[in-house]
């Protein structure tokens, strides 16, 4: 739309404030919720993915092993990836099954308390043991130093963007801002190697 951004419904735009990840604990009372079943599920979606996809990856990268994940809350969740998989969504349908938002606070969809701690206890071991890693954290700083190279780079020479990015009435930051966030990993690295970082 040149610029001017997406008319996103009141729904979408609340589902997306209310979603993202924070370092509190799975469903804690002060994140944000959304107004929308929808929005309620695909924020316990997310998380149900996260968790099983982070385990996954990090097991891949050699930075955990199977047997290292909490022993309690794999006894409750599955020692396998289909297993937490079919543990976490089976209990949030049961647990969501038919009861109104307002018999629980209004949390319309959620988990069972002993499902939550299993999660939370997960998801606390990734954090200790994946995201803030040595590895994670030289990776972390490599991409900032691309994101920096990248918008510096394009803040100089904005005619080097695509033509979509150039025609937006907005300032050079936006649109270099606008640019860069778009990217993927891999092509942000890939064009800051042939910009010459």
């Amino acid at each position: 739309k040149k610029g001017k951004g997406l008319n996103l419904s009141y729904e979408v735009r609340d589902g997306i404030l209310n979603h993202s990840k924070t370092r509190e604990g799975i469903q804690e009372k002060n994140l944000g919720k959304p107004d929308t079943l929808e929005g309620e599920i695909c924020k316990i979606a997310d998380m149900v993915a996260y968790i099983n996809h982070d385990i996954g990856d990090a097991i891949r990268a050699n930075l955990i092993t199977e047997a290292d994940l909490p022993k309690t809350a794999a006894a409750v969740l599955g020692h396998s990836h289909s297993e937490r998989i079919n543990t976490l969504v089976t209990d949030i349908i049961e647990f969501s099954w038919g009861v109104s938002g307002t018999e629980r606070g209004n949390v319309a969809i959620g988990m069972s308390q002993p499902v939550t701690e299993a999660a939370s206890e997960m998801r606390d071991f990734l954090f200790a043991r994946v995201y803030k890693a040595a590895a994670v954290q030289k990776e972390a700083e490599r991409a900032r130093i691309v994101v920096r190279f990248l918008y510096e780079y394009f803040d100089k020479h904005e005619d080097k963007m695509p033509v979509e990015f150039c025609s937006y009435a907005d300032e050079t930051a936006r649109k270099v801002v606008d640019y860069v966030s778009g990217m993927t990993d891999q092509y942000a690295i890939r064009l800051a190697e042939e910009l010459g970082r």
